[in-house]
């Protein structure tokens, strides 16, 4: 695509583009509604960039095939939906500890289970968070317009190589399928971070041992001439299994601190309209759309109402959130799931301001309407 090219994009395929200027060469996965138009545009783009797509067999193959080829080197990525979502987290949580980059993408639907395969639903923020088992960093971005999945797509990479860690990108069926103009930027506007290699002839190369002043290991890649192991395994710092405690201690405190340590850097968030707000929206994802549009007329009746945007929703800006509660007294969070967000919002709280939880499950967009009723009723 040429720079500063104008052009009515779908959100899937903002995704898709983003991905591919971020660097990404590997694609792996399995179709399923509402994330198939980012498996076929993929086919499609990658063979012209010297990448390479691969249809597998299922969610978990195609998971694993986006692990290993982060591991030979290429900025990999694999998108799904739903029940595919499910079956990708024994592998994430592999990608956790192994501290392999790679990004996933889950453009949420309806559920649980089969659900209502194309409708809208916000109901898989808690599984981003505790979908795979054990103690893991999570680091989960929710975009709100096309422009956002496309500028979002390559922080996500940008985080997962610097990090060395999964990234989700979190659309959902409206931002996914969404078709907005949208400008792309040029080559010079987009920053690319790329994870940081070992020296050539680095004789003590250790794949999980971290140098002076560096938040994570250097990664080699294999058929680079390193020798390394890579296991599911709590390992030492040459990647080979351990029964240490202490070694199995430190391991997983440093990749748990390696994000939560570096919040400042990984956190984003919008404010509008905070100077008088007596009451504040605070949204994200496609929902975030009909909150911005809830706000604007809510304050043309005459109502002090202010408006929060998660971009990240994990790690949660924390402690933009606990200032914000110092000077409201009451929250509203609306979102396409029963108040899974409310609840974390909740706890950050901690009794400060009151939470309003705002949720719906018909499958359908929560309307600006129904989110100026919920002021009505909270004022």
């Amino acid at each position: 695509m040429k720079n500063n090219e104008v052009k009515l994009m779908q959100g899937n395929e903002a995704c898709v583009e983003g991905a591919i200027a971020a660097g990404m060469r590997f694609y792996a996965g399995y179709p399923i509604t509402p994330s198939t138009e980012i498996a076929e545009i993929c086919a499609q783009k990658l063979p012209l960039v010297g990448g390479k797509f691969i249809q597998m067999e299922d969610e978990i193959a195609g998971m694993a095939a986006t692990i290993g080829a982060s591991l030979t080197g290429l900025k990999s990525m694999t998108a799904t939906s739903g029940p595919g979502f499910s079956l990708k987290q024994e592998n994430i949580g592999y990608a956790a500890l192994t501290e392999i980059p790679c990004v996933i993408v889950n453009v949420q639907r309806y559920g649980p289970s089969t659900g209502l395969p194309t409708a809208p639903a916000q109901g898989d923020i808690m599984q981003a968070k505790w979908g795979t088992h054990g103690d893991h960093p999570v680091i989960a971005l929710s975009p709100t317009s096309v422009r956002e999945t496309y500028d979002l797509t390559i922080k996500a990479f940008n985080l997962s190589e610097k990090y060395r860690t999964p990234v989700f990108l979190m659309l959902d069926e409206i931002v996914g399928h969404m078709r907005e103009k949208i400008e792309i930027p040029s080559v010079e506007e987009i920053e690319i971070y790329d994870r940081l290699k070992p020296e050539q002839g680095d004789l003590e190369y250790k794949a999980y041992g971290v140098k002076d002043n560096e938040i994570v290991p250097r990664m080699a890649s294999f058929g680079e001439g390193f020798k390394f192991h890579v296991t599911g395994l709590m390992h030492d710092e040459f990647g080979f299994p351990t029964n240490s405690s202490a070694t199995s201690d430190k391991l997983l405190r440093r990749i748990m601190n390696k994000v939560s340590d570096h919040v400042d850097d990984i956190v984003m968030y919008e404010e509008e309209y905070m100077e008088d707000a007596e009451v504040v929206v605070l949204a994200y994802g496609g929902t975030y759309r009909s909150a911005r549009s809830a706000v604007k007329q809510a304050r043309k009746l005459g109502y002090k109402v202010g408006l929060f945007k998660a971009i990240t929703i994990w790690p949660s800006p924390e402690k933009e959130i606990k200032k914000l509660c110092k000077n409201v007294d009451k929250i509203i969070v609306p979102e396409l799931n029963l108040g899974q967000y409310s609840l974390e919002i909740e706890r950050i709280a901690s009794g400060e301001s009151k939470i309003y939880s705002l949720g719906k499950v018909t499958g359908e967009a929560i309307t600006p309407d129904e989110i100026i009723a919920k002021i009505r009723e909270v004022l």
